[in-house]
């Protein structure tokens, strides 16, 4: 029997429509075992309450919850409007959600459960940060962590000097994370996300044939049409490689993370050439053999 993965999300949902596309797939994983929900940035109660709704959907009522940081650390542009909540507003859901609940939530939840869980952040990093300022050693207690964040390589359209926006909206809290050390450390950039990427019309009709957790993300995801034509399954990557790591190739080295030049604050920087490399990057992907995983994984009952 395969493995099962406790597993820990943090996560900006309700921001880009590919948090919920995430989560859904999370859901439906029969290896994850979803030990909780953490949110990030902005309105983070609003947050939480798009993440209950999906899970409700799923029929998992009993995954815990937790609001955490509303702004930056320091400096960055942060992230206070949710524009996928209206969708789910006039759906029953908890709005007494308390405070900055989640960074003691995820400390207590690893330190229960040291070395096994694997922790997913596809947001900014302000939670993660937090954590690991406050408990320098819970890195080394995790069994693996695993970001969407981040671009490291030249290419599909990204140059050198391009900053991706989880990196950006807290590039202190990004750059605490990238200096932790834990067991595996694996990112995923966006040169290497982008180009899993699906139209609008064939999200809808897969949507609708997977259903569950994915009907709640398709009435979110027509608030991401108003905009945009298609969805680009960035997080949703990330967290399938912790299932099927064949779905990328890899590069290891070093990630370094710019917090002294407002202009590029924020900016990751990959030396495959470093003396240690604690850093697993993803750089190559297999669109096709990825989307035929995901809707294989999400229309499973």
């Amino acid at each position: 029997m395969a493995e099962q993965v406790p597993l820990l999300f943090d996560t900006d949902i309700g921001s880009d429509i590919d948090d919920a596309v995430c989560l859904a797939y999370l859901l439906r994983q029969k290896r994850c075992v979803l030990l909780g929900v953490t949110t990030v940035t902005g309105n983070t109660a609003q947050r939480a309450a798009l993440a209950e709704v999906v899970c409700r959907a799923a029929g998992r009522d009993n995954v815990p919850i937790h609001a955490g940081a509303s702004g930056p650390l320091l400096i960055g542009p942060g992230q206070p409007h949710v524009p996928q909540y209206p969708a789910i507003a006039h759906r029953p859901h908890r709005t007494d959600y308390p405070p900055n609940t989640a960074i003691e939530f995820l400390r207590r939840t690893i330190r229960a459960h040291p070395k096994e869980i694997t922790l997913l952040a596809v947001g900014p990093l302000t939670n993660v940060g937090l954590l690991f300022a406050t408990d320098p050693e819970i890195p080394s207690l995790l069994k693996e962590l695993v970001l969407m964040c981040g671009v490291f390589t030249a290419g599909n359209g990204h140059g050198p000097a391009a900053r991706e926006w989880n990196a950006l909206v807290d590039p202190i809290a990004t750059a605490i994370v990238f200096r932790a050390r834990p067991p595996r450390f694996t990112a995923i950039g966006l040169e290497v996300t982008t180009r899993c990427q699906l139209h609008a019309d064939e999200c809808r009709r897969r949507f609708k044939a997977a259903g569950g957790p994915l009907e709640i993300v398709a009435d979110m995801a027509e608030v991401w049409f108003r905009e945009r034509q298609e969805i680009t399954f960035h997080d949703p990557l990330a967290g399938a490689i912790i299932f099927a790591p064949h779905l990328c190739e890899y590069a290891e080295g070093e990630v370094s993370v710019e917090t002294t030049s407002a202009p590029l604050a924020g900016l990751t920087m990959f030396n495959p050439h470093a003396e240690k490399k604690p850093h697993r990057i993803a750089v190559k992907v297999d669109p096709a053999r990825f989307f035929e995983h995901y809707f294989e994984v999400v229309n499973s009952k």
